[in-house]
């Protein structure tokens, strides 16, 4: 069922970014579009990539892809808002680490985050 850009029956991509995963590359905190599944890196992250996934593709609304997190952003309204709950599953596996994945992070993980400004 498809109601304002969320789609209740379709899974996510995945337990991580699914343009990090492809390049080798780690995140701080995960996104799930809430249209077609698609996991992606937080704002947080170097490569923001569920921010750049909602500008290529028009999908607005995305989820928390955190455990014990379940809310909503719609980057149209730039506001937070409520849904419903989403297929399965509803976060990447506990066990991963935050930022993940754990043998990708660099030890200076902080820095680079401080000095991309």
């Amino acid at each position: 069922m498809t109601d304002r850009g969320i789609d209740r029956a379709v899974p996510p991509s995945g337990p991580g970014c699914v343009e990090c995963t492809q390049t080798g590359d780690w995140w701080v905190h995960l996104r799930r579009c809430a249209e077609c599944g698609h996991v992606g890196c937080c704002d947080d992250s170097l490569n923001t990539h569920a921010s750049k996934h909602a500008a290529s593709t028009g999908h607005p609304i995305i989820q928390s892809y955190e455990p014990g997190e379940d809310w909503f952003w719609d980057y149209r309204r730039q506001t937070f808002l409520s849904g419903p709950e989403l297929a399965p599953p509803v976060s990447h596996p506990e066990n991963q680490t935050v930022p993940g994945p754990a043998d990708r992070v660099p030890r200076d993980w902080q820095k680079l985050l401080q000095d991309r400004g």
